[in-house]
C-alpha cells in the first residue's frame, strides 16, 4: 500500500494536512492544485526527502521508486551516458539494454552534459532511467512543467507504456489539468495544504457542475456551497456540487466543469 496518513508538516506560513492519502495500486492518480498548494511538499514526505511532523507515510523499496522532476537531479557536469554508468550500481534489476534503447528512441545525445539537456530531453533521461531500473512506482512531480505540446503529448504515450504491467503504479503531479484529464484513473485535488478531493476522474467532474446564473440570485445555502462564486453586470457564477443543483434558479445555465474549473474555483474558496 502507497499512502499518507495523517501526515502533517508545518512551515513557517503553511501546513501541509492532517493529509491522508492512499495511492490505488495498477493506475494513474493525478494530483493537482494551484501552485503552493502541497504537491510537491506531499511528494517529498512521500519519497522520504523530508520528514513529516506526525503521522504514517507507507511507500515501497527505493529501489522500486522512479522520479520525473521537472529538472534532472543528477550532477550537472554529469554525462547522459555518465548516468547509467552511476545508477547500475543502486539497482538491482538495472538494465543497461533498456536504457539505451529508450535513450536512442528518445533522440537524447549521450555525449551531451545533463546541463546541456532541454527541459524535455532531461524529462525522457529520468523516464529512462526509471524503466531501466524496473520501477513499480512512478512518481512525476511537474514533469510538463515548460514542455512544448509535443513533449507533453510523447510523455502521456510513454505512462501508457508504462502502465501495460498491471503492477505498476504512477502519481503524476502538475497544475497542467489538460495532461491529467488525458492519462488520470483517479485524481486528488489539494488546495492550502488539505486534500479537498479524492475520486475517479469521472466520478470527481460529475460531482460538481459551473453554474452561470442570471437576475435570480442563488438561495444562502447555494452560496455557501458554491466555490469561486462571483458576482458580475450579467449575474453571477461559480462552481457547485451536482447534488444543489436542484437548487439552481430559473434563468441559471448549467455546465460540465473541466478539471481546470474544479482547480480554479476551490482555490478560490467557499
Amino acid at each position: 500500500m502507497i499512502e499518507l496518513r495523517e501526515v502533517t508538516k508545518h512551515y513557517p506560513g503553511f501546513v501541509l494536512g492532517p493529509l491522508d492519502l492512499t495511492i490505488e495500486e495498477g493506475f494513474v492518480t493525478g494530483f493537482i492544485g494551484a501552485n503552493g498548494a502541497g504537491k510537491t511538499t506531499a511528494i517529498k514526505v512521500l519519497l522520504g526527502m523530508i520528514h513529516p511532523d506526525s503521522g504514517v507515510v507507507n511507500c515501497p523499496d527505493k529501489t522500486d521508486i522512479g522520479v520525473v522532476l521537472d529538472v534532472p537531479s543528477y550532477d550537472a557536469e554529469w554525462r547522459v551516458s555518465t548516468v547509467a554508468k552511476v545508477l547500475r550500481r543502486f539497482y538491482p534489476r538495472w538494465s543497461d539494454a533498456i536504457f539505451g534503447e529508450l535513450i536512442a528512441r528518445f533522440d537524447v545525445p549521450t555525449d551531451r552534459k545533463i546541463k546541456q539537456l532541454s527541459r524535455g530531453m532531461g524529462m525522457k533521461l529520468q523516464i529512462a532511467a526509471a524503466f531501466a531500473h524496473d520501477a513499480r512506482f512512478l512518481v512525476l512531480d511537474e514533469p510538463t512543467s515548460g514542455l512544448d505540446p509535443l513533449s507533453r503529448d510523447e510523455l502521456t504515450e510513454i505512462i501508457g507504456d508504462f502502465m501495460m504491467d498491471e503492477h505498476r503504479t504512477v502519481l503524476f503531479s502538475s497544475h497542467i489539468t489538460s495532461d491529467i484529464e488525458r492519462i488520470a484513473d483517479y485524481v486528488a485535488v489539494i488546495d492550502k495544504g488539505q486534500l479537498v478531493e479524492y475520486a475517479e476522474l469521472s466520478a470527481l467532474i460529475d460531482s460538481y457542475r459551473m453554474v452561470h446564473g442570471g437576475r435570480l440570485p442563488p438561495n444562502d445555502r447555494l452560496a455557501a456551497a458554491a466555490y469561486g462564486l462571483r458576482t458580475h453586470a450579467a449575474g453571477w457564477d461559480g462552481l457547485v456540487p451536482a447534488g444543489l443543483i436542484a437548487e439552481v434558479p430559473g434563468d441559471a445555465v448549467t455546465e460540465i466543469p473541466s478539471l481546470d474549473d474544479i482547480v480554479v474555483r476551490i482555490a478560490k474558496g467557499r
